[in-house]
């Protein structure tokens, strides 16, 4: 049975998890990572060095990356759903997967400072940059959409799940 390492208030378990979801994939979960600790462990390091969340073993294949396990998972029980099988479907798909995790990048500061941490410790200049720094592709991002079509399958692609993932709040299986 498909593993996954990882805390479901993870963004990036989050998606692994919606990916597995919309597959209908059983998995066991294991918590790992910040108050789980695990991550830190030799054992953990030796599927990850990174150390970070989520990693998943696949009858013996471990693989670490949320957008890589999307990826995989999608190939491997979703082709021609989650994971398109027309090439450029597919480079479309991967385009917007690539994006949001550009565009995650940039809000890690504000939601670190304003999320994470205490109001007496908050960098408020960071949090500004962070924001101000995404501020353009949330507004450029409408001016794409028209060209963007469900044309992938009735379902959700790997394009959806990681664009969800990193604009919304994340409402997502657990």
């Amino acid at each position: 049975m498909l593993k996954i390492w990882g805390r479901t208030n993870s963004i990036n378990v989050q998606k692994v998890l919606w990916c597995c979801a919309e597959l209908d994939l059983p998995f066991e979960r294991i918590d790992a990572g910040m108050a789980f600790g695990v991550n830190n462990t030799p054992e953990y390091k030796a599927m990850n060095p990174n150390a970070l969340v989520p990693v998943i073993n696949d009858d013996g294949f471990i693989l670490w990356e949320s957008h890589a396990i999307v990826r995989y998972l999608a190939r491997k029980h979703g082709n021609g759903g989650l994971s398109p099988a027309d090439p450029q479907d597919y480079a479309d798909a991967d385009r917007w997967m690539d994006w949001a995790s550009t565009f995650a990048a940039g809000l890690r500061n504000a939601f670190w400072g304003l999320i994470r941490t205490p109001a007496e410790k908050r960098d408020a200049r960071a949090i500004e940059a962070g924001v101000a720094s995404k501020t353009s592709a949330v507004v450029t991002m409408p001016s794409a959409l028209p060209c963007v079509r469900w044309r992938y399958s009735e379902r959700y692609s790997t394009r959806g799940l990681s664009k969800r993932s990193a604009v919304s709040s994340g409402n997502t299986p657990s």
